[in-house]
Formats: C-alpha cells, structure tokens, sequence
C-alpha cells in the first residue's frame, strides 16, 4: 500500500493546529494525501476571534498558496473543533464528541512552548493535556494511529538520548494532582526542587507526558515522535517556510535588523536542527508505518523516534552565525535599523558588558530619538525580552546532545520507491548550508517580516550607508579611546619622572 493510499478515506485528528508542525502537517496531507477523509483541528477562540475565522486565517495564509492553487477542494476537508488543552475533557463539547467517533489518527502537537510559563500552567497545558487526549482516544474503535509530539529535549540532563523511554523525574499523577489542587504561586516556590532542577517547565512538563504514553502503550497505538528545534523548510511547500522567531532563523532575523550583537554560548558546538518539511514527512512516514504494523510484524516496534539530524550533516553555532551574517549583509531586511554583526562568546562577563553597551544602551538612545519623532519606543522592551529569552536558552547554546536516531534513519526504507519525491527525506541531507540559510532568510522576510520576497535597491543603499556610518563612529570612538590612553599614561610617565 502507497503512503497516499494508506490515508485515503481516513479521518484525521490534529491538536497544535496553528503551531509551527501542526500548519505544516496538516499542508502536506491535504496536498499529498488528496484522498483524506476530513481533519479535525482543535481550536480556542483567541483575541476576540471565533475558531471558524481563525481557521480561515491558517488556511488563507501564504503557507497554503500552494494548496488554493493546486487543489482549492481539499480546504473543505478542514473542520475547527471548540477546544482547549489546559482543560478537562479538552473543553471538548458532547456534540464534537460524537463528530470525532470516526476518527483514525491522532496528532497531537499541542504543547506550550514557552520556557518561562510558570509550572502550574505547564502541566495543565503539556502533561495533564496528553492525558486528557488520552481518554479520549480510549472511546474511539476505529483509531489506527495516536502520535504524540514530544521533543528531543525532554531528558537535557542526559548527554546520550536513545529512542527509548526513560525513568521519570516525577510520577504525572501526583504532578497533575498539584497542579489541581495549588496555586501558581505555590507551585513556583517548589518548581526546581520537585522537577529535580530541570532548566525550565517545559522539557520537565514535556517528559512527564511521555510517561503517561509509556504507560497507555500496550492499550493504544500509541508512537512517540521527538523532533529537535524546528526549522524552516527546505522544499515543503515552499523552500524557507517559517512561522515564528524561534531557533536560528529568529536569532539570525535579530542579527539581520542589528538589535542583537552578543550572545555566550560555545561556538563550536553542533547544533541540531530540522526543517520542519523534513519533521512532517517523518511523521506521516511513521504513521503508516505504525497503521501497516501487521505487515512489518518480523521487524522491532518503532515506538519512540528522535527526529534528529545533527549526524547526517553537522554544522556549529559558530557556523551558523558566520554564514547567516554573511548572507544578511548581502540581501538586507527592509527593517535593518544598523549593519548586522556581532559575536557568540564563551565569556559571561563579556557577553554582559557586550549586551550592557550594545543592546541597553544603544536601545536607551534609540528610544529617546523615536520619541522626537511621535513613534512609540519600542528597543528597550524588545531588548529586555531578548536578554531573558538568551537566559533562557543558555544550556541549549552551551551544551551538544548525542541523539540516537535509527528509527527515524530507518522510516526512509518504509517509503515506496514510487513516492520518495513526495514522502522520502533522506535525499535532502546534504545540505547546502548556505543556500538553506538563504532561502531560510528569504523565508523569514515573506512570512514573518512581511516583506517582499527580494531585496530591494533601497535596503542595499541604506546598508551601505550604515557601513560608512558604522566605519565612521568605530574610527572616531578608536581615535577618543586612543587619546584618552595618551593622557592617561603622559600623566603617569610626567608624575613618574618629572
């Protein structure tokens, strides 16, 4: 059976419909599975908006001009389902309840992402959510397939992270059973104790839901598929897709527009990282694999995956940055406010009087200009939400994990020779990384800085104009830094010898 054929006619259940993996899954099916029943997506009302029109909004963005071209149909195959994750039975009504009978597969990649969420909305969003999925899954007779979306980096304590289950940090009842009964204010005071010093609420949150799956796993189709960070895509559906600022491409866009300039961490080490058409493929790939298991009986379960790929074709923060300012200064943002630079550094207290001097006090005098001219400051705060997402990732920029990745090697063989172009991923691992970094830009500049796909003439002769100037304030800050030692040491070899 093709993998197209596999999904034909079957229903599809997707919660993390409008985060970064679930807009991408739920592209790919409805382009390359055209067959597919329907797919439920789990949506809240949010800023005012119902869930009919924010699922409008996903399947009007840029990410489905493909799609609206190619096969229009397919969109009505979408339904929103009133929900919410954070709450008992998912917020789920009775009569959505009996709409999702017929369902066959389950994605769920619904998950706060946020470090800094406190503890008590952690749990409730990422450990007691996945239970609560759960449950329901246990009413369906028709369900083939449960994926659970977790991440690499739910044992960061761990060095060597294999695709298998680990021993828990906490037992996930007694966790949601705290999470039900204190506050959050409560629950901060013991955050760091009771999760056994975890870097932050969300790898902890995140590996106490795998737990619940190991326990579930004899009962329900259950496969765990780890992505590492997500990237923008390489081909899927457009080469350098992206929906939000997390990871490189963020931190590149930061660089590009020259409001970050320092950063500690170590430069040498491998980053891993993903295109999230590599991640989507992966987990359709493995879906059929985990929905045809009868046919693959002489071969060992894939019940856990790390969808890693820091082996196939490793490349260094340091890397990273050096080619991704490379190829900034050649195609600038219409945003650029000065010329991208900057550096990673090992040294805190460096990093810290780097930050203090170019980001605090340049946004401070930034800030106060853009007050003569009626606009509202914004650097300062920016800055400030910069510096506590740095703190926040500091472990995951000064540390290199080992991730085992066989299953996820092996999902490839599974792939029909006639469908590799549509569902094969291993084609794509030797990577050009300096055209992956350049379409990644081009990416960030259409979907996330709503700009024009090229640079225009108006960045380049801005940017120019930002290198004399920047050349300009370095040779005079040079020459007054140079007078000043002058002084100060005529002064000393006067008082010395005279």
């Amino acid at each position: 059976m093709s993998i197209a054929n596999f999904f034909a006619n079957q229903e599809i259940f997707v919660t993390g419909a409008s985060g970064f993996i679930g807009k991408g899954l739920i592209e790919k099916i409805l382009r390359s599975c055209p067959n597919v029943a329907a797919v439920y997506v789990l949506l809240r009302p949010k800023k005012g908006k119902c869930i009919e029109d924010r699922l409008d909004g996903i399947l009007n963005s840029k990410l489905f001009e493909r799609l609206r071209e190619e096969q229009p149909q397919n969109l009505q195959k979408v339904h929103p389902i009133a929900g919410d994750c954070t709450e008992l039975g998912l917020g789920i009504s009775e009569a959505d309840l009996v709409r999702l009978q017929n369902v066959n597969i389950i994605y769920h990649s619904a998950a706060s992402v946020r470090f800094d969420d406190p503890l008590r909305d952690a749990i409730l969003m990422n450990t007691r959510g996945t239970y609560e999925l759960i449950k329901i899954a246990e009413t369906l007779k028709h369900l083939k397939v449960f994926m659970h979306v977790s991440t690499t980096y739910c044992y960061p304590n761990r060095r060597v992270v294999e695709e298998k289950f680990y021993p828990p940090y906490a037992d996930w009842r007694t966790t949601i059973k705290l999470a039900e009964t204190y506050s959050t204010e409560s629950l901060n005071i013991l955050n760091l104790k009771y999760s056994d010093f975890q870097p932050n609420t969300y790898t902890f949150t995140k590996s106490l839901a795998e737990q619940i799956i190991k326990e579930y796993k004899d009962r329900l189709p259950l496969v765990i598929f780890r992505p590492s960070i997500v990237v923008s895509s390489i081909e899927d559906p457009v080469p350098g897709w992206v929906d939000n600022f997390n990871g490189p491409i963020g931190m590149l866009v930061a660089c590009g527009i020259g409001i970050f300039r320092t950063s500690c961490g170590e430069p040498n080490i491998v980053s891993d990282f993903v295109p999230v058409d590599i991640v989507v493929r992966a987990m359709l790939i493995a879906t059929y694999r985990k929905g045809t298991e009868e046919s693959h009986k002489q071969d060992p379960k894939m019940e856990v995956i790390n969808c890693a790929a820091s082996k196939m074709c490793p490349i260094t923060t340091g890397e990273v940055i050096e080619i991704g300012t490379k190829v900034i200064k050649e195609t600038p943002f219409e945003k650029t406010l000065w010329v991208p630079g900057g550096s990673i550094t090992r040294c805190p207290v460096w990093n810290f009087i780097r930050f203090v001097t170019l980001h605090v006090l340049v946004a401070i005098l930034a800030d106060f200009a853009l007050r003569f001219t009626n606009t509202k400051p914004f650097l300062l705060k920016l800055q400030r939400r910069i510096y506590a997402a740095t703190l926040a990732l500091h472990l995951f920029v000064t540390t290199e994990w080992d991730f085992r990745y066989d299953n996820f090697y092996a999902l490839n063989s599974f792939v029909p020779e006639s469908e590799v172009d549509q569902f094969g991923f291993l084609q794509y691992t030797n990577v050009d990384y300096e055209q992956f970094f350049r379409m990644g830009i081009r990416g960030a500049r259409v979907f996330l800085l709503n700009e024009p796909p090229e640079c225009s003439q108006g960045a380049l002769t801005r940017m120019k104009i930002y290198k004399a100037l920047h050349f300009l304030i370095k040779l005079v800050g040079s020459v007054l830094i140079l007078r000043c030692l002058g002084r100060f040491l005529y002064a000393k070899f006067y008082a010395t010898f005279v």
